[in-house]
């Protein structure tokens, strides 16, 4: 029918907009203003700060700086380490999150508080836990060493404790996303004679895929910039076991202040890049949804 809109109801930016409260307009600007002066105090000052400090001594100390070679080995191996962590946490938060909130099983509350136990312990101690299992004194030490098995103070340990620091961002996403849509769908298409792969990848992962973007983008930022549990096993191998925040760390403490704000820069062009891929699937996302009225 002409004039009619197709199908489902107009996105919220075409909703007529009631007042969500009665205060005034001095009140919402005074919380916008306090707002975008915390935002700018602790947020937009601290970056730029980071980009004039990289360049304070001129663009050819901060491209030597980013071309060194050990800031090059920190580089491969802070991108090797989200390359590997993320899908790994990728493929544990689908399942977990589909499990959690699909089924009903004995202990579903228990494997929610194990998923939560990152954010609660300190990713130092979570460091220290891969070294006490292990290192060369701890369980699994005299056996690795017998082997010739290196995971401790090398990428497998790196790659242990960012994948335990990050690993609840993915299913923490997808939980409550999965939990709110039900399982109306899924028994629909299973009672229609779909099988299990196609019912997930026909109706379960349409419907979750972007905040499962969204998780992949938290625990990419997390991956990248993880500090602690990287600092505890790598054992600060320079050209090695040395990630991009690590070497950040070594050059700001031998005060060679323009490299370390150069190779900081990097780490930030890197979430920024991140946010920047994020607000472009959004923004393709909000145009898919636009619906045009039909002729």
């Amino acid at each position: 029918m002409a004039g009619t809109v197709a199908a489902r109801t107009l996105p919220p930016s075409s909703q007529p907009r009631t007042a969500a409260t009665s205060e005034s307009s001095a009140v919402k600007w005074l919380l916008i203003a306090i707002a975008l002066l915390f935002i700018g105090l602790v947020l937009i000052l601290p970056l730029f700060t980071v980009f004039t400090q990289a360049f304070k001594k001129g663009a050819d100390v901060f491209f030597a700086a980013i071309i060194e070679k050990e800031a090059q080995s920190a580089i491969r191996l802070t991108l090797l380490t989200a390359a590997i962590a993320v899908p790994l946490n990728t493929l544990f938060g689908v399942a977990a999150a589909w499990a959690i909130a699909k089924f009903s099983f004995r202990g579903k509350q228990l494997l929610i508080t194990l998923i939560d136990l990152p954010f609660a312990i300190s990713p130092v101690i979570s460091g220290m836990i891969f070294v006490l299992l292990f290192g060369a004194q701890g369980w699994f030490g005299p056996f690795l060493m017998d082997n010739n098995i290196r995971i401790i103070f090398a990428l497998p340990g790196i790659v242990l404790a960012t994948i335990f620091v990050t690993f609840p961002f993915v299913a923490r996403e997808l939980i409550p996303l999965m939990q709110a849509q039900g399982s109306q769908e899924e028994e629909a298409a299973v009672s229609l004679g779909a099988s299990g792969w196609t019912v997930f990848w026909r109706v379960t992962l349409p419907n979750i895929k972007w905040g499962l973007l969204y998780g992949i983008i938290l625990c990419n930022a997390r991956a990248m910039g993880e500090f602690g549990a990287v600092s505890v096993v790598s054992g600060h191998i320079r050209g090695e076991t040395n990630t991009m925040p690590l070497h950040v760390e070594i050059l700001y403490n031998e005060y060679q202040f323009a490299a370390s704000f150069a190779v900081a820069s990097l780490l930030v062009l890197l979430a920024l890049v991140t946010l920047i891929v994020k607000s472009a699937v959004e923004w393709k996302h909000h145009q898919a949804t636009v619906y045009v009225p039909q002729k």
